[in-house]
């Protein structure tokens, strides 16, 4: 177990957590501040990360800080737009509808089996307005 800990990099974890905590804040500021509805945001963070990853500008993020910043919605959308413009260069046009969705496959079927059991052991209730 000694040799787990001192084999961390434990300024890698500081970045992620640093980063990654911003990214959430920004949410909560969204969150608190205006009228956006959480899907409102979500959508935001998504567009952000693709646009972000898009231009390579999110790369040099997840280079600094890992799971910091491909963990949160950021990161997906830049897992979205990284695998569409890969495929774009292989496959053409036809890629960029493809290849998104090919390299996030992985976090969507997650997505939909934890959603699943989620429901299965969750007792909603309507809320209250």
């Amino acid at each position: 177990m000694q040799d787990f800990f001192s084999n961390l990099d434990w300024m890698m974890l500081i970045k992620a957590f640093v980063v990654g905590g911003l990214i959430c804040i920004i949410g909560q500021i969204l969150i608190d501040k205006t009228k956006l509805t959480s899907a409102r945001i979500l959508v935001i963070f998504v567009t952000a990360g693709a646009i972000l990853g898009g231009l390579g500008i999110y790369e040099k993020l997840v280079e600094f800080a890992g799971a910091g910043a491909t963990v949160p919605l950021t990161g997906f959308g830049n897992l979205l737009a990284k695998g569409a413009i890969e495929k774009v260069k292989q496959d053409g046009f036809i890629g960029a509808f493809t290849g998104g969705t090919a390299a996030a496959a992985g976090g969507i079927a997650a997505a939909v089996f934890f959603g699943y059991i989620a429901s299965l052991v969750a007792k909603p209730k309507i809320k209250k307005q």
